[in-house]
């Protein structure tokens, strides 16, 4: 396989690495009935006039699996994080204690469970169509490089190299969206 083809394999490689993670990162934001802090990792805040990321301005912490608490570093923020989490629309009520926000997840029900593993498959699909728009950009440079004196053979393999790799990929998704939705249906 010539080299040019190669750069653009592994190239490939790489935006699908990054797709795995983007995927996992999503699937990780869905709540499976317990308290996790990357639950709140889409939270802004209103700091000043700027919307900043809650963690950024406090700790964000799991005492224990059904308990999220939020300290944040400046004890006036207090309410301005209880309005920003009760306005994410995360299905959890923050309570304001006047020196930390305690959440309390509560436990999800059958219908519940079913809608965050639709999400969660969402997801997944979402996932593999991001990495199959990565195999069809790379096969169209594979191919663009006839022009640079690539033969048919090597672009044959090249694309062949890039169809193994996006259906290696695809099981990770199919991996990860599995292993989420049976956290989820666990009760």
């Amino acid at each position: 396989m010539s080299e040019l083809i190669k750069k653009q394999v592994n190239d490939a490689k790489a935006l699908m690495d990054k797709a795995i993670a983007h995927a996992d990162n999503e699937l990780n934001k869905i709540r499976a009935g317990k308290a996790n802090p990357s639950m709140l990792d889409d939270v802004t805040v209103d700091y000043y006039g700027t919307p900043t990321p809650l963690s950024q301005i406090g700790s964000v912490n799991t005492p224990d699996a059904r308990t999220i608490i939020v300290q944040p570093w400046e004890k006036n923020l207090l309410p301005a994080i209880e309005k920003a989490i009760k306005e994410a629309n995360l299905g959890i009520n923050p309570q304001n204690d006047g020196v930390i926000i305690r959440i309390n997840v509560p436990p999800l029900t059958e219908e519940r469970r079913r809608d965050l593993a639709k999400k969660a498959k969402g997801e997944a699909e979402t996932g593999k169509i991001a990495i199959r728009n990565i195999r069809k950009d790379a096969n169209e440079k594979i191919k663009k490089l006839k022009t640079e004196g690539v033969s048919e053979d090597e672009i044959k393999v090249g694309e062949a190299e890039v169809q193994k790799l996006t259906d290696a990929y695809i099981v990770k998704v199919d991996q990860l969206s599995e292993a989420k939705e049976k956290d989820i249906m666990t009760v």
